[in-house]
């Protein structure tokens, strides 16, 4: 999935160029790069689809030179995970009906890649041979209010991954006191947002909680992979319901399994999870840009051009970015707020900073 905005990046993540288009860790790859790599350890390049919003086909094909556009899939609008979601399984359930399918976001960071494979391989077992519907989980450690929450229990059966559990319930992002209590009792991990299951399970999904959403894809059967597709789908994203897949299929199901991954996860949500991979100065900063000083400041990650000379002074726990001819200044406690900061600008100044 690779058609999002990235809004809490902001301001380097822009609606011309988010963050999965971004080389945000300085690696010399972007994260859609990154993540198109990590894919390429699991299947061969002619299963990997890419789903994005029909004004990022340059940017996708500028950064994955050796894709087909036929794996490419253009949303004509964007209307949350679950149509993006369906799109790629009724056109993948066209090509190869009995398919597995691990559906993951384009702009997360997953430091350890064997461990991410071996999961992945794990849960394609347990799909392969069960109409249910798989997620990630990360052992949570710290009481972030920023990601959904996977409550889990013991399966009914036993599974040959002991780490495999069956969900019990999903909370989207709690406040900091409910976030505590799910630290503290253990039987709750972080939605990493990678799901996994087979193509029958899903559609059946679909068809059960998200029916008219079902009718409408399923109709383009013969529409897939012929020259009327793109006409086609520019139709149904017109009828679509805005909705994510975790609401409108996940809470909802009750054949929903959790698989409990230690990958060095993190979603790069927010300037606060990308400081945790920076490395710090002595008063624990977290600095990219050549010509930063700082004066008695601590814990702030500053992100700014590498010709720009920035002298910072009494700062504690703050966010500081420049990009383009954008400056933001914010507490890190506050983040949260930068989504709030965006949708302002919108009504205020239009979309020319946005």
């Amino acid at each position: 999935m690779a058609g999002g905005i990235g809004s809490r990046f902001w301001p380097m993540s822009r609606t011309s160029h988010p963050k999965q288009f971004l080389d945000i860790l300085g690696t010399g790859k972007t994260l859609l790069q990154q993540t198109y790599d990590r894919f390429l350890k699991i299947c061969p390049k002619e299963n990997i689809y890419i789903v994005t919003n029909e004004s990022y086909k340059a940017l996708v094909h500028e950064q994955l030179k050796n894709i087909s556009d036929s794996n490419v899939l253009y949303e004509p609008s964007r209307k949350n995970t679950a149509p993006c979601v369906a799109y790629a399984s009724y056109k993948i359930n066209k090509i190869n009906p009995k398919a597995n399918i691990v559906v993951a976001p384009s702009d997360h960071l997953i430091l350890k890649e064997q461990t991410f494979v071996k999961a992945i391989k794990s849960c394609f077992k347990k799909v392969a041979s069960e109409d249910c519907l798989m997620t990630l989980g990360i052992k949570p450690t710290r009481p972030d209010t920023g990601y959904g929450y996977i409550q889990f229990k013991e399966s009914e059966v036993k599974e040959d991954d002991l780490r495999i559990k069956k969900v019990k319930t999903f909370t989207e992002k709690p406040d900091l006191e409910m976030a505590k209590f799910f630290l503290q009792s253990g039987d709750f991990l972080w939605n990493a947002g990678i799901f996994i299951w087979n193509v029958k399970a899903i559609i059946q999904a679909f068809e059960k909680y998200l029916p008219e959403m079902h009718e409408l894809f399923k109709a383009g059967n013969k529409k897939y992979g012929s020259s009327g597709e793109a006409a086609f789908i520019k139709a149904v994203y017109a009828e679509c319901k805005n909705i994510s897949i975790d609401y409108g299929v996940l809470e909802k199901a009750d054949n929903v399994y959790v698989r409990s991954s230690s990958i060095g996860w993190s979603d790069l949500g927010t300037w606060g999870s990308l400081y945790g991979h920076i490395v710090k100065d002595d008063s624990q900063n977290a600095i990219i840009g050549k010509n930063v000083m700082m004066y008695d400041s601590k814990n702030c990650i500053v992100n700014v051009p590498k010709e720009k000379l920035v002298v910072l002074q009494g700062l504690n726990d703050y966010i500081v970015v420049e990009s383009d001819n954008i400056l933001l200044v914010c507490r890190k406690e506050d983040e949260q707020q930068i989504k709030t900061f965006v949708n302002d600008l919108k009504i205020r100044k239009g979309d020319k900073f946005v």
